[in-house]
């Protein structure tokens, strides 16, 4: 088993689909499937490649994954040509081993496995593949959930491979995430000299107790899943690099990262009311790329907590830290959904890597949520 899923995992290491390119990975997944019997349906839009595939009808178990990986920085920063994988002490070196093209093969041979074993298996088991995650997330998941939506097709449990675990693996699953809008505000003064700045405005010194108001701001206290909402600022900018110029505007960026115990009415609201006191010129745009989501303890996460324990002996931590995934589209369907993958303690690095082992152990649980749920 590991030399085939080392196989796979190094094909489709090698094809450098930075996001949103495909560039022919899901080509290898859709030969692989096609053999199992799935039914394929090819989803694309502009450059972004998507696949749904599935077999069997009943109760729907997803796999969710993405082909597209980070771009490597310079090659010269690698130790080997982050697109040409390397083996090397019982690890597997290549841009996306870890996030998540290591994950991917671990499905697909499962899956093969799972199906050798059951080929007249109860239930649905089905796979959802992007090649947008790392990028917009606008062309992606998002869309094949409408396509499904419109086909009145309902997933009942999904999986989705990002590298949840820690340490050891499912050592940590995710449950849930916290959601993230973006506030872009911009505060207007008047140029001017700075040796006269009675006949300016400067929207520096505007700016800054409005700053410190909304990031004092307290929104929730969390509950027993999510931590309290924080607020943190990404960007700021004034001025020209010049020092007798009182600048025009400021513009700063502010990320919310949100749990269920707030919405995005809320932020807006407390954001803007605070702008307002303060009687200033502004302007303000919003970018929310994501909504809290939560699954509760049930079928998916029983399930998988016995196969984890089953394999690792130990009984995984459920988690909703980081940052948003491909999970929050399924969520809106009703799905029960958690994230299992590979460590994350290489993911977007120079080097990134995968233990061979991992990718065994991950095949083999990932393989037994399929058993005890679709037989």
């Amino acid at each position: 088993m590991i030399c085939s899923i080392t196989k796979l995992a190094q094909q489709l290491i090698s094809i450098p689909s930075i996001s949103p390119q495909d560039l022919g990975c899901q080509n290898i997944i859709i030969k692989r499937l096609c053999s199992m019997g799935f039914t394929i349906k090819q989803i694309n839009i502009n450059d972004t490649k998507n696949l749904w595939a599935f077999r069997g009808i009943g109760k729907t178990l997803t796999f969710l994954g993405h082909t597209d990986v980070v771009s490597p920085g310079k090659y010269e920063d690698w130790d080997t040509n982050p697109f040409d994988p390397v083996i090397r002490n019982g690890f597997v070196f290549g841009r996306g081993a870890s996030d998540m093209k290591g994950a991917l093969a671990s499905m697909i041979i499962a899956s093969e496995n799972f199906i050798k074993k059951f080929p007249y298996h109860t239930g649905r088991l089905s796979f959802l593949i992007t090649s947008d995650e790392e990028s917009s997330a606008i062309n992606g998941t998002t869309k094949v959930v409408e396509y499904l939506q419109n086909q009145n097709d309902i997933i009942d449990y999904c999986i989705v491979g990002e590298p949840s675990s820690t340490k050891t693996i499912g050592d940590v699953i995710k449950n849930g995430r916290r959601g993230s809008i973006t506030a872009n505000i911009t505060i207007n003064g008047m140029q001017g000299h700075i040796a006269y700045p009675h006949l300016a405005d400067n929207p520096i010194h505007k700016a800054l107790p409005i700053i410190l108001k909304i990031l004092s701001m307290k929104l929730d206290d969390g509950n027993e899943f999510f931590s309290p909402t924080s607020i943190n600022i990404a960007n700021i900018h004034s001025g020209e690099g010049i020092s007798n110029i009182i600048p025009k505007s400021l513009f700063v960026q502010f990320n919310i990262r949100f749990s269920t115990e707030t919405s995005e009415l809320k932020i807006q609201s407390q954001i803007i009311n605070i702008l307002n006191e303060n009687k200033i010129d502004y302007s303000i745009k919003w970018d929310i790329s994501g909504q809290p989501f939560l699954t509760k303890k049930g079928i998916l996460i029983d399930t998988v907590m016995q196969s984890i324990k089953f394999f690792n002996k130990k009984k995984p931590i459920l988690s909703t830290s980081g940052g948003t995934s491909d999970g929050r589209f399924i969520a809106l369907m009703g799905a029960e959904v958690i994230e299992l993958g590979l460590t994350n303690n290489t993911i977007h690095k120079i080097n990134e890597c995968v233990k061979i082992s991992d990718l065994q152990i991950l095949s083999c649980i990932y393989e037994d949520i399929m058993k005890r749920l679709l037989t």
